[in-house]
């Protein structure tokens, strides 16, 4: 019987890998993750510099493309987040590293690492 589910098993994954909707899948999967990328950037966004009245993204500090999200599992993401301090030799950056790390867990819905 377990040989039978396993022929069964292969065949039906090899049908949907040559039909494409596997690829449709993995569009879905970008996609999804794109969203819940764009949805950690609106979050950290409005975050003040330390040192100036303006928030990251005026600064430039985060934009829309240092935000990264992969799924981990269900319902678990990881989110890196790549940040540029305003100067090479900022020594706040820990400081803005940390504010983005509390902003997230405070504010975001679904788990995340």
């Amino acid at each position: 019987m377990e040989i039978v589910l396993g022929l069964v098993s292969v065949t039906v994954s090899k049908v949907v890998q040559l039909s494409g909707l596997g690829a449709n899948s993995n569009v879905l999967r970008a996609k999804k993750m794109e969203e819940k990328a764009l949805e950690v950037y609106d979050v950290i966004r409005s975050i003040r510099d330390p040192e100036k009245p303006n928030t990251l993204e005026e600064l430039e500090v985060v934009t829309e493309k240092c935000v990264v999200v992969q799924e981990l599992g269900e319902d678990e993401y990881l989110i890196i987040i790549k940040f540029s301090p305003t100067v090479p030799h900022c020594s706040l950056a820990t400081l803005i590293g940390l504010c983005l790390q509390v902003k997230l867990q405070r504010c975001l819905p679904f788990k995340h690492k």
